[in-house]
């Protein structure tokens, strides 16, 4: 768009829409809108077009001394104000920002035993238990779960496609062999809402904005379906068409919890818990790192090595000295 065809729009429109052009999850959009208001709000609705380094500074800064914030935190609000004046306001600048930065804890993650992962699941019922059993069967994060759809699991091959995956990538993961009969079941219940969708005429499911202009008619059909679709039809943000979402992820982060505090488990698990499992339990049976890394999508075997530092046999792999008294 061209720079007088921005300024004739208001800021936050300008910014959805440049994030849209680039296909970004609606996700990113409503954080970085809610970064941007902050910071314009800390300088008293001062327009970005009259601030730059020193206030973007004196914000970051800001987040890290007095409101604490952990260091993810502080860098999503340093992309979106980046993202801001890069790509809406056209001011391209290199200069490195002085401001404190957050310290990045190094923490190991919560692992539970294969023992306790059985009491968790035991507790959990129906299309929860089977999330779950996701999660923890092929090393899912939530989202991905979620927006599965149906033309990414493949029962012949026992594999599951996770597409658009952290940080824009796809990957192939395992499919376990117990849970295709609950999954299989899972699909059926879901034609008859997918049919039932399709008699009263509604616009079918939501889709990236790239595909549903290259595809008109896919989000009727049936490929693309969530595996887990909502039980209500809802107003997409971005087309205010009724769309069926999928599942909302605060139902199953609820129910997980309740069930690992019934099952008298006395660690923080959380649904991301068991996509930890998933990977040190790989690594505890003998599977090689970079295979394990290949299944989880990481970027560099470097990050997938900390699961080597919680398996049963001590951080490393390492026996104990006085054990061998």
């Amino acid at each position: 768009m061209s720079p007088a065809g921005k300024q004739g729009k208001k800021l936050l429109d300008q910014v959805r829409q440049e994030i849209r052009l680039r296909h970004y999850s609606i996700r990113t959009e409503q954080a970085y809108v809610a970064w941007i208001k902050r910071f314009i709000l800390f300088h008293r609705n001062k327009h970005p077009r009259k601030m730059g380094k020193p206030e973007v500074e004196a914000f970051l800064t800001d987040l890290a001394v007095r409101q604490k914030v952990s260091a993810s935190t502080q860098n999503q609000a340093f992309n979106s104000l980046l993202f801001l004046y890069r790509e809406v306001l056209g001011v391209q600048t290199n200069e490195a920002f002085n401001a404190v930065r957050a310290k990045k804890p190094k923490r190991l993650p919560v692992v539970m035993t294969p023992e306790e992962v059985s009491r968790v699941l035991d507790q959990l019922e129906g299309t929860h238990e089977l999330l779950a059993r996701l999660l923890y069967g092929s090393g899912l994060r939530l989202m991905e779960v979620l927006r599965l759809r149906v033309k990414d699991i493949d029962f012949q091959t026992n594999q599951i496609i996770v597409r658009d995956g952290k940080g824009a990538k796809d990957r192939v993961t395992i499919l376990s062999e117990s849970i295709k009969p609950a999954l299989q079941k899972q699909l059926q219940r879901v034609k008859l809402i997918y049919q039932a969708d399709l008699e009263k005429r509604l616009g079918g499911v939501s889709m990236p904005q790239a595909l549903a202009r290259k595809y008109p008619n896919a989000p009727r059909e049936w490929p693309w379906q969530y595996v887990f679709p909502a039980s209500k039809i809802s107003i997409d943000p971005r087309t205010g068409q009724n769309l069926r979402h999928h599942l909302h992820e605060s139902n199953l982060q609820k129910a997980v919890k309740t069930a690992a505090g019934i099952s008298g488990i006395d660690k923080p698990v959380s649904c991301h818990t068991f996509r930890h499992s998933f990977a040190t339990h790989l690594l505890e049976n003998g599977y090689d790192i970079r295979t394990v890394q290949e299944l989880l999508g990481h970027k560099d075997v470097s990050t997938t090595m900390i699961y080597t530092h919680v398996l049963n046999r001590g951080p490393m792999g390492i026996k104990s000295p006085l054990d061998r008294l």
